[in-house]
Formats: C-alpha cells, structure tokens, sequence
C-alpha cells in the first residue's frame, strides 16, 4: 500500500449476512469465488457486535462467531479479494433501529471506550495480514449532525480516539472513515488521518430507495431517469457529477475515497436502475472512485434480486440478472 491513506479503485459488492443480529447466516465460499470469475476484486463485510459478545456484557466475546468472519478474510485472500471490515452495528450506534443501544457512541465515554476495544480485538486478530488484503471500515454511516445525537466534533473526537489505538496496535492497517450524513458528507477536518474515506451510491434516494419501508419510501413517486425526486428535488447526471465532484476533492488532499455502498431497492423499474446506474458508475470512474453494491445476493444485487421486470439467467441454482452485471464489468 502507499504510504498515506490511498487504495486502488476497487469494485465489487457487500456481503451482508453477519450485519442483522436475527438474520445472521454463515458467509459461503461460492459467494467469493464467483465475485473474483465476474472480474472483481473488493468485499465489504458489514458486521453487527452484537453477533460475538455474551448478552448483557459487550466485553465477553464469542470467539466462535469471530471464527466465521475469519473465513471470510481466509476466502478474500484465496480469491484475490480485498476484505474490509466493517462495524454495520457498533457499541452506541446503529444507523437502523433493529435494536436498542443503551449508549451514546458519540456522546458517551463508556460507549466508545467500548468501540475502541473491539477495534482492539480485530486489530491484534489480523495484524499479520497485509492492508493490500484487508481493511476497517470504522463504522456505518455515521447521522446528520446535531446537539442532540452527533455534533461533527463529537464524531471528530470518537473516530481519532479509535484510530489512534488501532495504530497504536498495528500502524499498517488501512482504516477507512464513512462520510457522515450517512456517507453523504466528506470530512475534510480528517483528511490529515492516515484513513481513507466512504461515500454512498444512493442518490437520488427517491430512485434508490423507491418503496424501501425503513426509510418511508413507499409513498414516493414512482422514478424516473433522468428527474427522479430526492426529497422535493429534481436529480439529474449533472447533480450526480456536482456531488462526487466534492468527494473528489479529498483524493486531492491525497485521501483515498471510495463508494462501500450502491445500488437500487428491487421495486425500481430495472430499466430505470440500469440508466440511472450507468451514469452512476461514470460519473465514480471520471473520478476514480471504486464501488461496492448493496448486496451481491438480494434486493439490490446481481443474484435473487426478486425483481418482477428481469428476464433473469439461471446460475447454479440462483436468477442472475445479466444485464447489471455486464453494466457493472464495463466499469
């Protein structure tokens, strides 16, 4: 890896099955190797805390549960695969509401003081395994700020305290920081860190997310491409373009950036999807800004997407949607 914080222009997609804490699945070993046949080189692992510790005492780890995220950085380096790790659900802070946090993450000591450990935990698990293989991604999506839950101080404070005991531990490792605005908002204050930084491909949301319950999209017009409505807006290519244009002016600081989550909801017509994410993808090219789709299996991916409007292929037993994934290898 270079010295600072810049990496390649990976491509590739989320593996979410550790990232709901009722939902959680083993990774599987197909899921690696097809995505490294397709031509692509990056797995974004997003992970719940709550799957490795003992109810009621986030210090008590399941080495177990560990043990299984183990397989999937074991795969990542088999197939070519840069892995990054990422906190989806961390001690004090979640950007869904699946369950409670008894703390603050960005208010409370306790919370990221606790944060920190885990941080710890990993870091000491995979100090021998090269950056050029594996990443951190710190913590998804950090919220709007505000006095209440987040001020840009507070998130400022949180994350170079866990940097800081991450490289006290393992001064190599590749940390990679959401935008806050859940990964809307580049942080310019961070760019002197030895970290990279994590946009988000979910713009227009009107188009992304287009019948998406969690965020009270089932109400929302019906997309288009171009003129999709992202919360009274009007969102075209050049909005696009005037939005990654402020996320590449930290690779002008010398801070790499990335796109760790992409995509459409399955609700949106495919045609619209495919227009809107060509663009998309151009627009993260001219920029040389790599990607990951949300998820490679699902509602957002390439494979049992459970789209009504996709003349699917069959692929070892699964609906593979040809067309996005031949749009995804052009770039």
């Amino acid at each position: 890896m270079e010295e600072k914080d810049t990496f390649p222009r990976w491509r590739g997609f989320n593996l979410p099955n550790m990232f709901s804490y009722y939902d959680a699945r083993d990774f599987e070993e197909e899921d690696f190797k097809w995505i490294s046949e397709w031509g692509f080189d990056f797995v974004r692992i997003p992970l719940n805390y709550r799957l490795w510790v003992e109810e009621g005492d986030i210090y008590r780890i399941k080495e177990d549960v560990l043990k299984k995220i183990d397989l999937a950085v074991e795969w990542g380096e088999k197939y070519g695969i840069h892995i990054c790790i990422n906190f989806h659900r961390a001690p004090g802070y979640c950007v869904n509401d699946e369950l409670p946090e008894k703390f603050n993450l960005w208010k409370d000591e306790e919370a990221a003081n606790a944060f920190c450990y885990h941080w710890e935990i990993f870091t000491e698990r995979y100090k021998g395994i090269s950056s050029e293989v594996l990443s951190f991604n710190l913590v998804n999506e950090p919220p709007h700020p505000d006095k209440e839950v987040m001020t840009r101080e507070d998130h400022e404070r949180v994350i170079r305290k866990t940097v800081n005991h991450i490289k006290r531990i393992d001064p190599q490792r590749l940390l990679i920081i959401d935008g806050i605005s859940f990964g809307n908002e580049p942080l310019f204050e961070l760019s002197d860190l030895a970290a990279g930084q994590s946009c988000r491909g979910y713009l227009p949301m009107g188009l992304t997310h287009y019948k998406a319950s969690w965020v009270g999209g089932e109400n929302w017009p019906e997309p288009v491409w171009p003129g999709a409505w992202h919360y009274g807006e009007s969102w075209d290519r050049k909005k696009l373009e005037e939005h990654y244009t402020r996320w590449a002016a930290l690779k002008d600081r010398g801070v790499g950036v990335h796109c760790g989550e992409a995509g459409a909801f399955k609700f949106t017509p495919h045609n619209v999807v495919l227009a809107w994410m060509k663009d998309l993808l151009e627009v993260l090219s001219e920029r040389d800004i790599g990607f990951a789709l949300w998820n490679f299996k699902g509602p957002f991916g390439i494979l049992d997407s459970e789209r009504e409007d996709v003349e699917y292929e069959d692929w070892q037993g699964h609906k593979l949607d040809r067309k996005m994934l031949s749009l995804l290898q052009d770039y």
